[in-house]
């Protein structure tokens, strides 16, 4: 008898200890309760769109810069070497940026400057979409409208153009390179007209863009750097004379150069606007 009382103690003992388990674990939530819990409302990130947009002008800009400067001093025959084998001097942007290293460098730098340009063929849509509302005749409403849509999309056809002749080299396949070089001066072009005929639509009635006149100087530029660019190639292709294709290539730095500012210009539009990475306050509606 006494040892089945021992047995019945020692198989009743389990329950007790659950008991301070379930007291140990209180003291643990309690505890706990006590950490505060972060729930990362309001401004998390922000950062000035004149930042932004100057960085991505920079960044081919500085590559540009390295790669000319580098090939120049130690690749200068591989640069120079043209299709007519004639004298030059100045090298062309897919000689510079066709050769390794530089290539390299290129590359990368094109690839990080096409998330700003993005946001700025998007910030640029809605800039002109906000402006054509106050536009009170239809007729130019409707004009100002399909040109802010044009400008949308010849960006994105410019970004994707500039992309193909980045990565297709013309020492890779001269053929699909030269004619993708063709689509992006294209769309630059249009661009930049667009751009520049929908800043000063209805003029009388609301403000023009602050830098209408600017995109007007850089188009005219930019054609007559394309003029150049069509005729000097035009020489050295069909007449293989001299110098040349080094007056093709200085046209060529010049588009390019006022391709850089034309997307830059934006910091001069919306200089004290910024992008911001914030938690909204409000809850939404199921």
């Amino acid at each position: 008898m006494k040892d089945k009382m021992v047995n019945d103690a020692q198989v009743q003992s389990p329950p007790n200890l659950d008991v301070r388990g379930d007291e140990r674990t209180n003291e643990k939530c309690n505890v706990n309760t006590s950490v505060k819990i972060l729930e990362y409302k309001g401004l998390l990130w922000s950062c000035g769109l004149r930042e932004i947009c100057l960085t991505a002008l920079w960044l081919p800009l500085g590559a540009l810069i390295f790669c000319y400067v580098t090939a120049s001093i130690f690749q200068a025959d591989d640069i120079h070497e043209t299709h007519c084998k004639v004298y030059n001097v100045v090298p062309s942007i897919s000689a510079i940026t066709g050769i390794s290293p530089q290539r390299y460098v290129w590359r990368i730098c094109i690839a990080f400057h096409l998330g700003p340009r993005l946001l700025i063929g998007s910030l640029y849509y809605n800039y002109h979409k906000e402006r054509t509302k106050y536009i009170t005749e239809e007729k130019a409403r409707t004009v100002a409208t399909k040109l802010g849509e044009a400008c949308y999309w010849l960006n994105f056809i410019e970004l994707f153009a500039l992309t193909g002749v980045t990565y297709i080299s013309n020492r890779e396949n001269y053929f699909i390179h030269e004619k993708i070089f063709i689509v992006f001066m294209v769309a630059a072009l249009l661009h930049m007209l667009c751009r520049a005929r929908v800043g000063c639509i209805a003029s009388d009635v609301v403000e023009p863009v602050r830098t209408n006149k600017l995109v007007w100087t850089l188009f005219y530029v930019a054609i007559a750097a394309t003029v150049g660019l069509i005729i000097f190639f035009l020489r050295h292709r069909l007449l293989c004379r001299p110098l040349a294709f080094t007056w093709f290539s200085v046209c060529e730095y010049i588009l390019a150069t006022a391709n850089m500012a034309f997307h830059a210009i934006v910091v001069r539009d919306l200089p004290l606007h910024e992008l911001q990475v914030v938690c909204p306050t409000h809850n939404k509606a199921n």
